[in-house]
Order: C-alpha cells, then sequence, then structure tokens
C-alpha cells in the first residue's frame, strides 16, 4: 500500500497552498468517487474540523469506542484512507446541504484552529481521542481534508 507525505496545515506555505485547492472546488464540481456531492463534502470537512477543535463527538456506536485506537493510528499514520471508508454518524451528510454556507464553514474551523495556532491546538483535546499533539492535528486534518479534495479532484 503506498504511503503519504506527511504535511501540517500549521506550516503556513502549506496552509495557503491547501487554501488555493479548495478555492478551486465549485457547487458543480463532481467526485471522482463516493456518493457526496459538493456542498455535503465541505459539510463533512467542516464537522470533522470543528470536534477537532474541541467541539463534542456525540453518539460514537459502543464497537467504535473499542477501536479508538486503530481508528486514531489511522488517522494520524501514513497510510492514505481508503475510497468510500466508513465514517462517524456525526460525519454523514446525506441531506441537501448550501454549498456556500458549508464552505464558509469549513474555512471557518479551519481558521479557527490555524489562528490559535499549535500551542494551543495541542491544550484542546479530541472529545474521542482525547489529548493531540499539534503534530498529530495538523496532519491528521491535512490528512483527512486532502483525501476529500483528492475525491474531488483537487
Amino acid at each position: 500500500m503506498p504511503t503519504l507525505v506527511q504535511r501540517n496545515l500549521f506550516e503556513p506555505a502549506i496552509y495557503r497552498e491547501f487554501l488555493a485547492r479548495v478555492e478551486k472546488i465549485t457547487p458543480e464540481t463532481q467526485p471522482q468517487w463516493g456518493k457526496m456531492n459538493a456542498a455535503q463534502m465541505m459539510a463533512h470537512c467542516a464537522e470533522i474540523q470543528e470536534v477537532m477543535n474541541g467541539k463534542e463527538l456525540k453518539n460514537t456506536p459502543f464497537f467504535v469506542k473499542l477501536l479508538k485506537g486503530v481508528i486514531r493510528k489511522a488517522v494520524t499514520n501514513l497510510t492514505p484512507y481508503p475510497r468510500n471508508s466508513r465514517t462517524h454518524p456525526q460525519y454523514i451528510v446525506a441531506d441537501a446541504r448550501d454549498f456556500a454556507r458549508e464552505k464558509a464553514r469549513f474555512l471557518a474551523a479551519l481558521d479557527a484552529m490555524i489562528s490559535a495556532g499549535p500551542e494551543k491546538a495541542s491544550q484542546i483535546p479530541h472529545s474521542f481521542f482525547g489529548p493531540m499533539t499539534a503534530e498529530e492535528k495538523g496532519w491528521g486534518m491535512y490528512k483527512h481534508h486532502d483525501h476529500h479534495l483528492t475525491q474531488f479532484g483537487v
């Protein structure tokens, strides 16, 4: 299985490049795989970013709690996410969403983490994983969001 090059959203050049990729997505951009449209993907990424920023992750199934260590490793290792991976129920977006609103929400959530800075970000525990280093957060969010930007061809 291929490995990824670890990138960190807290690095300014990487963050700027990442934002430029987000800007290439429009409401009409079609996914290369999966069921989400562009607005749903923005909402999905916003929710994941908000949870990383400290929002509570609710209603985690018991069997998922048993796999916390495995899931954390999958979030922070260098192995790409498989296409059509399962996700936490809170992250599933199946209803219609407004693209502009969800994009703004996603960008605001990203900005909140980056503006807080690595030190502050590392002080906010993830409601499922617990304490995470700034490197884990910066890389974990890059890895996840990159997966979906790639899904939409950017």
